[in-house]
């Protein structure tokens, strides 16, 4: 029971003390502490107007209230308690003392302000890759590894010194465990060494604020190099065909191994040694010869192009062009050569330098600009080489429409009327129109369309064609009209009129002959009625058919019956037509000899030419061996 008055009676004691103006109070707070791995760490506490119980806590874990601290070996609080001095000792510092400590008046109910104890580790001697002696090739870059282990705190610094100079271009890399503490850190140092290099001393130091002069490891350098090559050629600029010697030397450690040839890229087989002999031509000047010279270490390559002076190569041609008119044209064409060629642009047919220089250029482009135009390099100073090269520049403009030659044609007759197209692009149609119709393709009443291409056009002006309209049958209105043929296409329209020339028979010539025929007709009616009085009742022979063919010269039936190609073939001859003659009319008489009947029934006699006998039976009267021939006695 006295037990449990005593703090009562402490807590009633302070109470009346600050009702009188002394109330406990922190003199000094413990601060943030930073104490080495291995050192000893003092956090100070002091108290004014307070003699209770004061006790240490470490991350919130109270530590007692004794002074010797039991259970904490290496803890302890020292101090005059009678002045309030109550400061919390650690020694030996360790890695698990890194914690928030408070200073605690638990009678009064005071707290200190929490202080952070951080614990340093000094970092160990860092260890270079590959050392104490590394060796390195001179003239290949190399990386030289400088590592730190252990869980050093703060993370150490990495720096490398030659001869007590920082060096640059180095590399950090840091490592951490699982737990994520660190695990190690990396320094990489890049270098390309040279031969003064050999022999050199650099140190990696490891240093933190745990250890400010850090901790150092010295690494000696030891170097070797690939051949250093030279190569040269005799001579250097040389004309095409001449003799070339190239000679290799180089010095290595360790001594050179072998020699390897190459041009362009492509080994020289069975060149192995340090002298080369060729003989030039173009390529050397766009392959250069390599000599490759190896040793133990490495290999070490140097190559050399030959000035070779050699006449103009044609290497891209000028590529043909289509442009619409009024915009800008181009050709180019590329000629190699040493020395340079000199080029110039001239147009097919015409001598006139257009330009020079690989390219030619023509602003707004017409019609006229359309044709062929010529690249050309002049040979070089060996007099070998050089060309010319054309390329073909289309125009792009609406159809030109030109009237072809179309010959006259008879009346009812067969006609064909021509226009030649030249169009580029193609046109979209070809079109024949007159005053009641038009036609682009195929047959329409007495009108036909055929078109087709022309096999090969004019220069520039693109692809031809020819468009042909076929009348059968012409009247007189076709003569007297014009056709016209037309064409569009997307940059326009073109066309031409087409008429169409008569062909009529020569008047004099269409009157001779008229004369001709009405002459022949008559002299053939008076020979017919003559032989056929002369004959008549005396005839004895039989006709050997009933109808027989007698061919009339000169006929006017059948000449209007001739369409006009028969006329114009018929003109030299006019042969007349066939007429078919019925003899019914006649019979035999008992005797075998011919009868003539009478086609009057008796009102006349049919004897000798006693009038009116008609002629048609005069004519039956007449006999015939063939058509068109009399047979007389």
């Amino acid at each position: 029971t006295f037990k449990m008055l005593v703090p009562a009676l402490l807590v009633l004691l302070f109470c009346l003390r600050g009702h009188a103006g002394l109330s406990p109070h922190f003199l000094q707070q413990p601060d943030d502490l930073v104490a080495l791995l291995g050192d000893e760490a003092r956090l100070p506490c002091a108290l004014g107007e307070y003699w209770g119980l004061v006790q240490w806590t470490k991350d919130g874990l109270a530590l007692g209230g004794e002074r010797d601290l039991p259970g904490w070996s290496r803890y302890w609080i020292s101090g005059n308690a009678a002045s309030g001095q109550h400061d919390l000792y650690i020694r030996p510092v360790e890695l698990e003392d890194q914690a928030s400590y408070e200073c605690q008046a638990t009678q009064a109910g005071l707290r200190s302000r929490p202080a952070q104890l951080h614990v340093l580790v000094p970092p160990e001697a860092p260890q270079v890759l590959g050392g104490p002696f590394v060796s390195l090739v001179a003239g290949i870059p190399a990386n030289l590894t400088c590592r730190s282990r252990g869980d050093a705190r703060p993370t150490p610094e990495l720096l490398w010194f030659r001869d007590g100079i920082r060096l640059d271009g180095t590399t950090f890399r840091q490592t951490l465990l699982k737990e994520g503490t660190t695990g190690s850190v990396e320094s990489i140092l890049s270098l390309t060494p040279s031969s003064h290099d050999d022999g050199a001393t650099l140190v990696c130091r490891a240093r933190s604020q745990a250890l400010p002069s850090g901790k150092d490891t010295a690494i000696t350098l030891s170097l070797q190099y690939p051949p250093v090559v030279t190569l040269s050629a005799e001579p250097q600029t040389v004309l095409e065909g001449e003799k070339v010697t190239f000679l290799c030397q180089a010095t290595a450690q360790p001594p050179v191994t072998g020699y390897r040839w190459a041009k362009g890229g492509s080994p020289v087989l069975g060149a192995r040694g340090p002298m080369l002999e060729v003989v030039a031509d173009a390529s050397f000047l766009t392959e250069p010869v390599s000599c490759e010279v190896s040793n133990a270490v490495g290999s070490a390559n140097r190559s050399t192009a030959l000035d070779v002076q050699f006449g103009p190569i044609l290497q891209a041609r000028p590529e043909p062009m289509s442009v619409d008119v009024g915009e800008d044209a181009s050709f180019s064409c590329a000629w190699r050569g040493n020395p340079l060629p000199r080029v110039t642009w001239t147009r097919s047919g015409d001598a006139q330098v257009l330009g020079s220089g690989t390219t030619l250029r023509l602003p707004s482009v017409g019609p006229e600009d359309a044709g062929d135009y010529i690249c050309r390099a002049e040979p070089g100073l060996s007099g070998l080489g050089g060309g010319a090269a054309e390329a073909r520049l289309t125009v792009n403009a609406p159809p030109v429409v030109t009237a072809l030659h179309s010959a006259p044609a008879f009346l009812r007759g067969p006609a064909r009327l021509q226009c030649l197209v030249f169009a580029s692009p193609a046109p979209d149609a070809v079109v024949w129109s007159w005053d009641e119709g038009f036609l682009e393709a195929g047959s329409q009443g007495r009108f036909l369309v055929e078109t087709f291409p022309v096999p090969e056009g004019r220069g520039g002006q693109g692809p031809a064609l020819i468009s042909v309209l076929h009348i059968s049958g012409t009247q007189e209105s076709d003569f007297s009209r014009g056709f016209n043929c037309s064409a569009r296409n997307r940059l326009g329209e073109g066309g031409t009129q087409v008429s169409l020339g008569r062909r009529d028979l020569l008047p004099t010539v269409r009157i001779v002959a008229g004369v001709a025929s009405a002459a022949m007709t008559l002299l053939m009616v008076i020979i017919g009625v003559t032989l056929c009085c002369w004959r008549h009742g005396k005839a004895s022979a039989s006709f050997s058919k009933q109808k027989n063919l007698v061919r009339i010269p000169g006929s006017s039936d059948g000449s209007s019956s001739r369409g006009p190609e028969e006329e114009e073939t018929g003109s030299g001859e006019d042969r007349g037509p066939i007429v078919h003659t019925d003899h019914s009319d006649l019979v035999l008489d008992e005797e075998g000899a011919l009868e003539t009947k009478d086609p009057t029934n008796g009102y006349y006699k049919v004897r000798g030419v006693s009038p009116p006998t008609s002629p048609d039976s005069c004519m039956t009267a007449l006999q015939m061996k063939s058509p068109g021939i009399f047979n007389l006695p």
